[in-house]
């Protein structure tokens, strides 16, 4: 079998901000993360190591997101009397999972924020027409006010996080409100899914042409 080299372009912060502007943000690139992404490409990395160091990798892509959510100004008085001024999140956060991938870093959210809500949205695509449609979709009812993380690890194409734009805008969610967290994301469904939801933030680890889309059989060992 043929090897091909994925030593292709590589994207840093000012190529992202020239053809994307604002509205997605790459992981600030370091060689901590460039290891963990080169382990779950790895076709030789054991399960058990995969879903470790996946687990390693999606908990930096969710801290990282939890930085685009709104913060207020808060005081709080210290043990030893002193007042702090400091911030707080905004209320009204959740998390929504496209299923089945994205349940894998439902996890490292709780990690992160242990009283979260999380929904789920579950999108098949056509094996015939490769169109994408929504089946399942639950919700905290008032997710409409709500700011919303939506987490789907690899995005090859973008035509499955659109549609689970699409479900979340009509349950009133302003496009401004989503923040997408992903893992790998081509460049081609970046352009795809920026252009048709240019108010969402997205965040990713990495922009590559080639997405590892054996990312959920490998997490969850089904492959």
């Amino acid at each position: 079998m043929d090897i091909v080299d994925m030593d292709i372009r590589q994207w840093d912060v000012n190529d992202v901000k020239e053809q994307f502007g604002d509205s997605l943000t790459l992981l600030p690139p370091n060689d901590n993360i460039k290891e963990l992404q080169t382990i779950l490409r790895d076709k030789n990395t054991t399960r058990s190591d995969f879903k470790f160091y996946a687990d390693r990798l999606i908990r930096l892509v969710i801290e990282e997101s939890l930085n685009k959510l709104p913060f207020t100004d808060c005081e709080v008085v210290t043990p030893t009397g002193a007042l702090y001024k400091g911030l707080k999140y905004g209320s009204g956060n959740c998390g929504v999972s496209i299923v089945r991938s994205g349940e894998a870093m439902e996890q490292g959210l709780r990690d992160c924020c242990r009283s979260i809500r999380i929904g789920k949205i579950l999108v098949e695509s056509d094996n015939d027409t490769h169109e994408a449609h929504v089946v399942y979709a639950k919700f905290p009812e008032d997710i409409a006010r709500r700011q919303v993380l939506l987490m789907y690890p690899i995005m090859s194409t973008g035509n499955t996080v659109k549609q689970a734009v699409n479900v979340l805008t009509q349950h009133g969610v302003k496009e401004e409100r989503i923040i997408l967290s992903n893992l790998f994301c081509t460049p081609a469904a970046a352009q795809a899914v920026v252009d048709y939801v240019p108010k969402m933030k997205i965040l990713t680890s990495e922009l590559h042409p080639v997405a590892p889309n054996h990312f959920g059989m490998k997490y969850f060992g089904t492959d």
